[in-house]
């Protein structure tokens, strides 16, 4: 039953949605408000749905081709998603997009190894083609791959300056203790238990900076993409090994840490690609809504969305997406396998609740201008966010936090009942799927 006090809300609501229906024209009202934007955000509520994936691969599709995007830009490890980079481009070689996918192997696997991002990679790859010199890339933000980066920096040094690779294989060095645990690392260092690396990670990127010109220009044997990469895997090693430190601190501090490096490296991936630089972000909406607007922001979090904004202000599209009920692909735990989970109807009272009182299953919803339906949601209410655990039997304490939508997000995109998108390798907790609660009457 809704309260009486909202059925003039829900009626807003209904008059301000575009119903979508499938057609390519469903998001002709986005692509209007994108205008001459330079960044697309682009969230899900969920790390785990099909229609996000999907929809955010269509979404991309236009902006590329009606509004000359040339990079997406994904919440996804450097060196992982730098190989998607280098089979879409033409310059790996990895033979399938199915092989370009290999990297994604650190927990939670499925983000980027499913059937969605499989068939957006090939995608990319033949419209790439015939595109040349204007080819779109793919690249990672996040900051979780300390030792893939490691490995990257002392394999493109080896090859273009051996004494660098040397002082490099000695300063990282520092890690050998702790094998690939970074978290051991990161405990023993913050409490004192062994020597932080700290200085040694610095000292590396700097020499790296230094040198930029001289390696990536002496004898025309460095391409410029290149020392790029490594200079990239060197920012990303300096970073994570402070994020690993803070990690058994306060939580803002480590959240802080990897939304700044994300924004850090998206704006060293927008310097490289010159002035006309135009990139989608793949991330979830609580990386990519404006984090003053949320619960996050009221306890000192920032997060992409708002560096982005504070950054390029309206030359940045924010985009969130939302679900009321369905399937999900979530673990139970940290490593765990992937388990395809029913998606408990959303809490009443939160935003997710209010767009099913609308009747409208799929729409879109503008956020900014005068609409009536803006003001109204402007009242602060839960909203829904499923990482890559989902824990239902928590549901409000493990999932909601309260927002301020229109102020979170340009643009909402609603899909009441949503499905699990599929990993590439399925495990028989996914095959199987959770038992639904009403079991076993399905009622």
């Amino acid at each position: 039953m809704v309260p009486q006090h909202e059925h003039g809300l829900i009626d807003a609501i209904r008059q301000a949605a575009h119903t979508l229906t499938g057609e390519t024209a469903d998001f002709d009202p986005l692509l209007k408000l994108v205008g001459d934007s330079r960044f697309v955000l682009l969230g899900e509520a969920t790390h785990g749905t099909h229609e996000f994936y999907r929809l955010r691969a269509q979404i991309t599709k236009r902006l590329i081709a009606e509004k000359d995007f040339n990079a997406i830009a994904v919440e996804a490890d450097w060196p992982d998603a730098y190989r998607v980079n280098q089979y879409v481009r033409f310059e790996g070689e990895d033979e399938d997009a199915i092989d370009a996918l290999a990297g994604f192997q650190r927990f939670p696997a499925w983000m980027w190894r499913n059937a969605d991002v499989l068939d957006f990679v090939g995608w990319l790859r033949n419209c790439n083609e015939h595109r040349h010199s204007k080819r779109v890339g793919f690249y990672g933000l996040d900051l979780y791959s300390l030792h893939a980066s490691i490995r990257a920096v002392l394999d493109f040094l080896d090859k273009v300056d051996p004494e660098a690779a040397r002082r490099a294989r000695y300063r990282y060095a520092c890690f050998e203790n702790f094998g690939e645990d970074t978290q051991a690392y990161g405990y023993a260092a913050s409490f004192g238990l062994s020597k932080s690396c700290e200085n040694e990670v610095i000292g590396q990127w700097m020499e790296m900076r230094r040198r930029a010109a001289d390696l990536a220009e002496r004898d025309g044997r460095v391409a410029r993409d290149a020392f790029f990469f490594a200079e990239q895997n060197a920012r990303l090693v300096k970073n994570a090994e402070e994020y690993y430190r803070s990690m058994f601190h306060e939580r803002v501090s480590s959240w802080n840490l990897r939304d700044s490096h994300m924004a850090e490296t998206l704006d060293a991936l927008t310097h490289h690609l010159g002035p006309k630089a135009k990139v989608v972000i793949w991330a979830h909406n609580s990386h990519l809504g404006d984090a003053r607007a949320t619960e996050m922001g009221q306890r000192g979090e920032l997060n992409l969305g708002q560096l982005i904004r504070q950054r390029y202000g309206k030359a940045a599209t924010l985009v969130g997406f939302t679900t009321y009920t369905g399937t999900v692909t979530a673990a139970s735990g940290w490593e765990a396998p992937a388990e395809r989970k029913h998606v408990r109807p959303a809490l009443p009272g939160s935003y997710e609740a209010l767009f099913h009182e609308t009747g409208n299953r799929n729409f879109l919803l503008p956020l900014g201008g005068k609409e009536k339906a803006t003001a109204l949601l402007r009242e602060p209410r839960l909203e829904r966010a499923i990482g890559v655990i989902y824990l239902p039997e928590s549901e409000r304490a493990s999932h909601y936090f309260h927002a301020q939508l229109p102020d979170q997000f340009d643009v909402i995109l609603h899909f009441d009942e949503t499905r699990a998108v599929e990993p590439l390798e399925r495990t028989a907790a996914w095959d199987t799927g959770e038992v639904p609660e009403t079991y076993p009457s399905a009622l």
